[in-house]
């Protein structure tokens, strides 16, 4: 299908973005790599009336360290954290689960922020998020404010960011000594959303779990932070025992909705299966 008809913006600063956002309201959308906004449009779920477009933005792109903190733009594509030694160095986790998402065409288009603020559960990077423990630094006309990634995420396509702001920044703390991390997702064919996915970031100090984030992809109507499942690891040697309670604290809090991937039973019994799976390989890396 065609799009209903829209003027299209092209703002080259965050500014100038801000003040169509501002003059526009609630008719206009912010497009970032487009591949949930356009399809949407094509089938009329969505009809906005003006479309802004970020991609022309230079200063909402680039990957940079300050300090212990990596800061990743909104705009950043997928193949762009793939590529980045820095990334790699310092928060191997998004490489390698940015290399899981979709296919080569969308990763050379989509984008980290345009993933999050869309707020879509069976997107990659919201659970990534609150596992990396990030801080997301939204901007509008009152100036910038950061929110944790841990309560962004509100429901289905609902976020914490309002209707005139603007999300500029990932900020991620940089992995410290005997961290390691892992994403499993199970998916039924490449390019395909996770059937139930989980993101796992460990520390561990003397044969002892000291720091555990935990947090599940599509398997709720947003993504999901495992705390109980955190609790049963931390200050505990990690066993055959405290993995299987950890599975079945975070199988606990699945509310996964019932489609052609498969029924409620299956989708939780998986969560069960990847935080299993991705505590046992990010244990295996905290060196």
């Amino acid at each position: 299908m065609i799009p209903a008809p829209f003027d299209y913006h092209a703002p080259t600063s965050v500014g100038d973005a801000l003040r169509l956002l501002g003059e526009l309201g609630s008719d206009a959308k912010l497009l970032a790599g487009g591949h949930s906004l356009l399809p949407m449009m094509k089938l009329r779920f969505a009809n906005p009336a003006h479309l802004i477009d970020l991609n022309r933005i230079p200063e909402l792109r680039g990957i940079r360290e300050e300090g212990g903190t990596v800061v990743i733009g909104a705009m950043t594509v997928e193949n762009e954290l793939i590529a980045s030694a820095l990334l790699q160095a310092r928060v191997p986790l998004l490489p390698e689960a940015a290399a899981m998402i979709a296919d080569p065409q969308v990763r050379n288009r989509g984008t980290i922020g345009g993933d999050i603020a869309h707020g879509d559960p069976g997107n990659d990077h919201p659970a990534l998020a609150i596992a990396l423990d990030a801080s997301l630094v939204l901007q509008g006309p009152r100036g910038r404010r950061s929110v944790a990634a841990d309560g962004f995420f509100q429901g289905t396509y609902m976020t914490a960011m309002a209707e005139d702001e603007i999300l500029v920044e990932i900020r991620v703390p940089a992995f410290g000594p005997g961290t390691g991390s892992a994403y499993e997702k199970l998916k039924r064919k490449t390019g395909d959303w996770a059937t139930a996915a989980a993101a796992v970031v460990l520390r561990i100090d003397g044969g002892v779990v000291r720091h555990a984030r935990i947090a599940l992809t599509n398997l709720a109507p947003m993504a999901l932070r495992a705390n109980a499942a955190e609790a049963a690891l931390l200050g505990r040697p990690l066993s055959a025992a405290t993995v299987d309670e950890a599975a079945a604290k975070a199988m606990a809090i699945c509310d996964p909705a019932e489609d052609l991937r498969g029924d409620i039973a299956y989708k939780t019994a998986m969560a069960g299966q990847m935080v299993r799976r991705a505590i046992a390989k990010a244990a295996a890396r905290c060196q």
